[in-house]
């Protein structure tokens, strides 16, 4: 879930300018290497891929059905450890780290419906995963876009 989340937040603004994470090829390589992957340059676009169709999906503009292409002639074997078992993704190399993230996006969907979402700061471009009781988190740092949005709104009162 980790994964999943840093992909579809390797495009942040910082001060008003958006940064990608996986935009140049030393970057992207140490992103992709970090989170298990080859880094190759087939990897970095297949993310890239994978990343603007997750974040589309997650913001409802697009049908789930857009993420199927990037799991076309993927298997998961199934394989009894003394831990008990697991589950290994067959997928060619440049594709496995895209495919896992895919997967840990449907875990979460399944497990955790409608807890995936974009931060409600219409500035940011940023997702949360919440994991609250309520289910009721809107921004992806309260210290920072919650703070921002609670000080916009107390500043628009108080005019």
């Amino acid at each position: 879930m980790d994964t999943l989340l840093d992909l579809l937040n390797s495009r942040p603004l910082v001060n008003g300018e958006e940064q990608d994470a996986l935009g140049d090829p030393a970057g992207g390589r140490r992103w992709a290497r970090e989170h298990g992957g080859e880094g190759s340059r087939a990897e970095l676009a297949l993310l890239r891929e994978t990343r603007d169709l997750l974040r589309d999906v997650v913001r409802q503009e697009r049908s789930p059905a857009a993420l199927s292409p990037l799991l076309e002639g993927v298997c998961q074997t199934p394989e009894i450890t003394p831990d008990g078992l697991r589950w290994t993704v067959e997928a060619p190399p440049h594709a496995r780290l895209a495919v896992e993230v895919v997967l840990a996006w449907a875990a979460v969907e399944k497990q955790m419906p409608g807890r995936l979402r974009p931060c409600a700061n219409d500035e940011c471009q940023l997702f949360l995963l919440d994991r609250s009781r309520a289910n009721r988190a809107r921004w992806c740092s309260m210290a920072v876009c919650g703070n921002r949005e609670k000080a916009r709104r107390h500043y628009e009162r108080t005019r």
